[in-house]
Formats: structure tokens, sequence, C-alpha cells
């Protein structure tokens, strides 16, 4: 454990989850002191992650307690190592879901860490020394210089939080899949949530045009009208769906929960690419003809490398996206998760810890 690792000397408040009922309390432990190519980052703000609902309560079943979560952490640098040369004290920078991978296989030599067998999470992973990783639910954090990424000045560090989990995981498939050079083509997103909300964002900012897909009718409003979709279907209206039939270029899909997948192949041109963003509980059923009748294809994505996440940060920073959150203090993590399990946020919640106090957690 990281408490008794040589290194680990400095004294850090958190907030930890430390058992299966997922309740946040106060949690003191020890990081690593600034090696010759980390950087040392005064947490201000970290989101909260639909993931960090689901360790903290052991749903998948792979949590070691204490967990402290969070991935998505705004702050600035309070150190740097001898070898950095690329941030500087009080420079405005993020950390996201990567805290160290091999460095040396094919994926970390194209940038692209995030699929390297050997990557390692922000929190529950086990770092280079053996240490269990803590994540942002914290006052500070110590990371290698390669999964660090700089905030643009122009973006607020608490609504830029969670676009170094969201915003990458909708924008990697983008890139990837040649999106952001295709102005004009049509993107469908499924799901008008966290992730799907910055998709709408981002697709509109490169040109697209874009189609909420979504259970909900009463989000109609809020995806046409404040978000700036292009279209918006029920995906219960048999109706809507056949009107819509080969229309699409690209689904991005972002649902965690199962739901039939069929429906929206059918949406899909010819040789169109669904991608799957959400990580669903069960297996997905995925019916044949609607592949075979229209060459289209079903892939996967995951998170981003750390070039593209620059890349990603840029971006947002020249057009000016942000995701729309609700700014908490620690006081209020629990209420906070049992609100984001009910879908109760628009879009993000995210936690200021620079004004929180590390006594207690209601």
């Amino acid at each position: 454990m990281t408490e008794s690792t040589p290194n680990h000397t400095q004294t850090v408040k958190g907030w930890a989850a430390r058992n299966s009922t997922g309740k946040i309390t106060p949690f003191v432990f020890k990081r690593r002191e600034n090696g010759p190519e980390d950087v040392t980052i005064k947490i201000l703000f970290c989101g909260i992650c639909h993931t960090d609902l689901h360790n903290a309560r052991n749903d998948w079943g792979v949590t070691t307690y204490p967990v402290v979560p969070g991935h998505e952490i705004t702050g600035v640098v309070i150190k740097v190592g001898e070898r950095v040369s690329e941030f500087k004290l009080g420079d405005r920078v993020g950390v996201g879901c990567l805290a160290a991978s091999c460095l040396k296989c094919d994926s970390c030599l194209a940038s692209e860490e995030n699929y390297c067998d050997d990557m390692q999470l922000t929190y529950g992973g086990v770092y280079w020394d053996g240490s269990f990783t803590y994540g942002g639910y914290s006052t500070m954090i110590v990371s290698h210089r390669r999964f660090v990424v700089r905030i643009p000045d122009g973006l607020p560090l608490d609504a830029a939080a969670p676009l170094l989990c969201a915003g990458i995981t909708m924008f990697s498939p983008m890139r990837q899949h040649g999106m952001l050079n295709r102005p004009g083509s049509r993107l469908g997103i499924v799901g008008l949530g966290g992730l799907g909300h910055v998709g709408v964002k981002l697709g509109k900012a490169f040109g697209l045009r874009v189609t909420v897909i979504s259970t909900s009718a009463s989000k109609e409003e809020e995806a046409l009208r404040r978000l700036g979709a292009d279209d918006f279907i029920v995906s219960t209206n048999n109706e809507q769906l056949e009107a819509a039939r080969k229309s699409m270029d690209f689904i991005l899909d972002t649902v965690s929960a199962q739901h039939p997948i069929g429906s929206l192949l059918k949406l899909l041109k010819v040789g169109g690419t669904l991608v799957l963003v959400g990580v669903a509980e069960k297996p997905l059923p995925l019916p044949s003809f609607p592949l075979l009748e229209a060459r289209r294809k079903v892939v996967g994505s995951l998170i981003g490398g750390m070039r593209e996440t620059q890349e990603m940060m840029d971006l947002c920073g020249k057009h000016n996206i942000t995701c729309d959150v609700e700014v908490v203090k620690a006081e209020q993590i629990n209420e906070a998760m049992e609100r984001l399990a009910k879908n109760d946020v628009r879009y993000r919640f995210v936690i200021d810890i620079g004004a929180s106090s590390a006594d207690g957690v209601a």
C-alpha cells in the first residue's frame, strides 16, 4: 500500500470509500515525493464521473479499498522535477484517467497509452513503484509529466475538469474515424448525459450535423435549443427511427446500460460506423442482419492517448467548449453520488477541492 512504500512521505488530505456502501469519508494518506520527471499539482477541482460511483460501490467487483476516486483533475503546478521542461510553477494543468504505462510498447510509442497492456489508472491502479494509485478527491497529486496536460487560459478549471474524461472519450473516436475533417457529415449521439452533451458541442464545433438519440422525449428542447443539436430522435418511437433510416455516417453510443443496438444500426448509411463508448455491465445483443445489409461496423473506443488529450483540450480552448457542471464541495460528495445514481445532474458534478473542508463529509 502507498502508506508503506518508501519515498511516499507527503501527507495528503482526501476523501475515500472504505467499503461497498460507497460512502465517502475523509481519508489521510501518503503520496510520493516529486521525482525528476514528476509534476506536483495542487488540486482545485475534480469531476465526479459515473465510473467513480461504480468503483466506490464495487459494482464491477474489482475495487480495492480504501479507494480515493477522481480522474477529472484540474489545478496548478506547485513543483516540477529537474527533467521537466514543459511545465513550470503556476501552470494550469490537468490529469485524466491515466497514471502510468510502459512507455515502450507500440501503443505507447504511438501516444496511445490508453491501449498499453501495462496501462495504470489514476486511481485503483498499481504505479511503477508498486503502490496503489489514489485519485483526485484529494488536495494534491504527483504525476509523471507524460500524463499531465496543459489547460488553455480561456477555459475555467471547474468546467474544463470533465473534459479529461468525458471530453476525450467523445473526441478520440471523432478523431480516429476522421470526423474532424468531414464537415457536413451526419453524427448521431445516443444518450444526452455527461458524455453526450460534450459530444454535441464537439460535433457542432467541427461542422457535423448532429442528431441526439434518447429515450427521453423531454430532452428534445434541451438538445435542440440550448446545445444546438440539429435533430432529435426518441429511440422508442418506431416512426422516427424509420424516417431516419440510413441517414447517418457515424453514431457514438454513450449508454452504459444494456440496450438494443439493432435499431441504431439501421440508422447508419452503407458503410457507417457505430462506436461504443459506454460501458454496459452485460453484453449487448448484436443482430447480424443490420450489419450485413449495409456493410455497417460496430467498434469500441476507450478514453484517449495523451497526445490527443492535449489536442482535444487545445481545440476546446479554441472553440470555447466546456462541460456544463454543477459545482459542489467535498461535504456534498455523498449527496452528489446519490443524485448521480438517479441521473439527477446536468451534466457533471465537479468538486471544488480548494473551497472544501477536509474535516468531514456530510
